[in-house]
């Protein structure tokens, strides 16, 4: 059992910002491969136990991480090699993930030093979402060949995965481009906040009304199928609602079963990001009124009372019981409750009335005190990833191949941004 320090104050801009510092420090030293990109597996204590293994959203994700590290604290001894680390790692996912022969990113690769072997060259949406993110985090701080690897991944996203009909990504493809006919949101919700990213990088207004077209779409027009507007993960080629994907596999890493707590905060914060961009009053939407409403039916569906934290999936009733849920898996996922006090903070300084402001900072310190004493690792740094319902930890396996820390240290900088003191 670690011992816990005093709780600071949550809402501290110096506190958020050391944060950012502190858990960056756990990767930063030890993940670079000097061959080739960056190391993936880490334990607890921050051995690496896996040198070979390269997924694609892992490797992006470090060239996120570092991207928005050297862009918040510019003026940081170390802020010049996080700057060599997003070049080293684009380079990486160019030379050692791209396909040579049909395009796009191979999924799963294994990294000998010298050469990588394909363990998996699947094409995922998802996964072009965070090469997308990568490349505008990059351009952001003006690494050479960013803008085009932002464009010309646009480009392979509108090629091979963009439903206009739909307003949506299909999900995945073969090697050689075959489209599947399994549909998600999960791919979408992500190129939502990657197209966000590009619209920030850019400036290009196209980027902005992309990623609202996708908000609107997955918020209002897949949550539509819902009885109580909440957002499903799985549908068929047409659109319509896959409640048996995956039931079998309900914490699958990418794919689980159910409603996901995490996904409806995350909506939320996303929604509230692009109001902060255009306002409601400008486009004559109500994102602001669709955050809450996401926000706190996850809240009351995944929120544990007995033992703290949101939970990983719940599910609804059927349309005659709408309103209704059951947990469909009580684990806690360090990256739930991250996103969700990014977008309580948000909801806390956009909603208009008083007593649903002060309600939704509760629910951000509350998450906050329960991740300080189950998920934050004070001893070695960074995020513990997965606890049991009741917050014992699996295992010493901090981070597999695909987690880093993106979710908590942008979580943390989302919220700077939101109190104005960001970068």
């Amino acid at each position: 059992m670690q011992a816990i320090p005093p709780l600071p104050d949550f809402r501290s801009p110096a506190f958020l910002r050391g944060h950012v510092l502190q858990t960056l420090a756990f990767y930063d030293g030890r993940c670079i491969d000097p061959t080739g990109g960056f190391f993936h597996s880490y334990r607890d204590d921050g051995r690496v136990d896996d040198e070979r293994t390269r997924h694609l959203v892992g490797s992006t994700r470090f060239v996120i991480t570092f991207a928005m590290a050297a862009r918040a604290f510019p003026a940081h001894p170390r802020a010049s090699a996080w700057r060599e680390a997003v070049a080293h790692g684009l380079h990486f996912l160019e030379t050692a993930h791209r396909d040579p022969v049909h395009g796009g990113y191979h999924w799963l690769i294994d990294w000998d030093g010298a050469r990588a072997t394909v363990r998996d060259g699947t094409k995922h949406c998802y996964g072009l979402a965070f090469v997308l993110l990568a490349y505008a985090q990059a351009l952001r701080i003006g690494i050479h060949g960013a803008a085009a690897g932002l464009h010309a991944t646009v480009e392979l996203m509108e090629q091979r995965f963009w439903e206009p009909a739909a307003q949506r990504h299909a999900d995945e493809a073969s090697a050689d481009w075959t489209v599947s006919p399994y549909r998600g949101q999960n791919a979408n919700m992500h190129a939502c906040e990657a197209m966000l990213a590009a619209f920030d990088a850019t400036g290009q207004a196209w980027f902005l009304a992309r990623a609202g077209a996708i908000a609107e779409s997955i918020t209002v027009g897949l949550a539509g199928q819902q009885p109580d507007g909440l957002v499903w993960e799985h549908y068929d080629a047409s659109w319509r609602i896959d409640r048996d994907y995956h039931r079998d596999d309900p914490a699958n890493l990418f794919r689980p079963w159910g409603l996901q707590t995490g996904h409806q905060t995350e909506w939320a914060k996303l929604l509230l990001a692009l109001e902060a961009r255009v306002p409601d009053a400008h486009t004559g939407l109500d994102r602001v009124g669709r955050a809450q409403r996401l926000f706190d039916l996850a809240w009351r569906a995944g929120w544990d009372e007995a033992h703290g934290g949101l939970v990983y999936g719940f599910i609804d009733g059927d349309d005659e019981r709408p309103g209704r849920y059951a947990v469909c898996d009580a684990h806690k996922y360090f990256w739930v409750q991250s996103e969700s006090f990014a977008a309580a903070a948000r909801l806390a300084c956009r909603l208009p009335d008083a007593a649903a402001r002060a309600q939704a900072w509760r629910r951000y310190d509350r998450l906050w005190d329960y991740a300080w004493s189950h998920f934050v690792d004070h001893r070695h740094g960074a995020w513990f990833r997965i606890l049991t319902p009741d917050n014992r930890r699996l295992d010493d396996h901090k981070s597999p191949p695909g987690k880093t820390d993106y979710h908590t240290i942008g979580a943390c900088l989302d919220v700077l941004e939101t109190l104005g003191d960001g970068a």
